[in-house]
């Protein structure tokens, strides 16, 4: 059997007819930026995640580059973050000219260590921004008070835990702002590229608005200096079908890695925790594993197809060497990195397919 770790035709097998008919739409209209379809989605994630404003955006690291910029973050700001993370990121970060500034994370949950950002901070600092890796939700509560401590801003990285809630409350909603992806491989993904920016904020919400779309306060007159940064109505109208869905879809997450952690938990391998405080949407399901290379190859010739998120922390990438980190600055981020694994996790994925990798993981193990 062949196992892909993502297959995004099956989503569309399975919505064909819907998906082509909202296409249609959009070209029938003839209204293909910032229309109707865009306004409605922007109401109806905001209502979803009990916010009180949303706009969307190019894609998710132009989604943390405008709310950093729309907080006034620029040159000689320091902005405190993780290695453990993907690129975009830093990226963001660094586009708006400050420093990205790393702390360790907790080896239990692949997330930021509140107990480490305050030795971080300086008189440079502007903003935290901590990353719900994976679809797991940071210790909002202990990121908030030291925050509110030190006057610092929050941004959430919500790339990957669209839905995910802590405490209760959806991720996106415990900051200045909650940046998102719709990356097409994301819990809630595009057919294509797209971001939003959500915010409780009016002021900050069209701030947003104007950097997106050039600084435009009315056609040909601009206020402020922006960007070209805007959700296509395409994109706005299929993401707007999907929402309604999403919750289904992380249900269905939820119950494939039940599964994996029910059937792999007695063996010599680290599996997610999951805490009562925490509703992790499982973008990611990611397991530690000694001697990688081995598993992997041993899972690979099995036709099972898993990914490494991530396997070169980023303080110690090639592009990222002008911060001046260097090995064992991170130990934790460090450590896990040469032993994480992804394992396929996606709605559609048949439990002919669960029960197969599960199978040949044991195998591996007790052979």
């Amino acid at each position: 059997m062949k196992v892909p770790f993502g297959d995004l035709s099956r989503q569309y097998k399975k919505y064909k007819k819907e998906f082509n008919s909202i296409i249609s739409g959009v070209f029938e209209k003839g209204s293909f930026i910032l229309g109707e379809n865009l306004k409605s989605f922007e109401k109806n994630f905001a209502g979803y995640l009990e916010a009180n404003y949303a706009v969307g955006v190019a894609n998710g690291t132009e989604a943390l580059f405008l709310a950093l910029k729309a907080i006034g973050v620029g040159n000689g700001d320091e902005v405190i973050t993780v290695s453990n993370t993907a690129v975009p990121t830093i990226s963001a970060i660094d586009a708006t000219g400050a420093k990205p500034v790393f702390v360790d994370i907790e080896e239990n949950t692949f997330n930021i260590d509140p107990s480490k950002i305050e030795s971080a901070i300086t008189s440079k600092t502007k903003a935290i921004i901590p990353v719900h890796l994976y679809g797991n939700p940071c210790n909002m509560e202990k990121i908030d008070s030291i925050a509110g401590r030190y006057n610092l801003k929050i941004i959430e990285d919500c790339a990957q835990a669209h839905g995910a809630e802590y405490k209760g409350k959806k991720v996106g909603t415990f900051g200045d702002c909650g940046a998102f992806s719709f990356y097409p491989s994301k819990n809630l993904g595009a057919n294509g590229d797209g971001g939003m920016v959500v915010t409780n904020s009016g002021e900050l919400a069209e701030k947003i608005r104007l950097l997106r779309n050039y600084g435009f306060a009315d056609r040909y007159n601009s206020i402020l200096r922006g960007y070209n940064s805007r959700l296509d109505e395409i994109q706005a109208a299929l993401l707007d079908f999907k929402l309604a869905r999403l919750d289904e879809w992380n249900k269905r997450r939820r119950q494939i890695a039940d599964r994996y952690m029910s059937e792999l938990v007695k063996l010599p391998i680290i599996i997610p925790s999951v805490f009562p405080e925490h509703k992790h949407v499982f973008h990611l399901f990611v397991v530690r594993v000694s001697q990688r290379q081995k598993f992997l190859e041993f899972m690979s010739g099995n036709g099972i197809n898993i990914i490494i998120h991530y396997p070169i922390p980023i303080h110690l990438q090639p592009a990222y060497e002008f911060l001046n980190y260097k090995r064992e600055d991170f130990p934790v981020t460090e450590k896990v990195s040469e032993e994480i694994m992804s394992l396929p996790i996606y709605p559609e994925l048949e439990e002919k397919e669960i029960s197969y990798i599960i199978a040949k993981i044991i195998n591996y193990f007790r052979k």
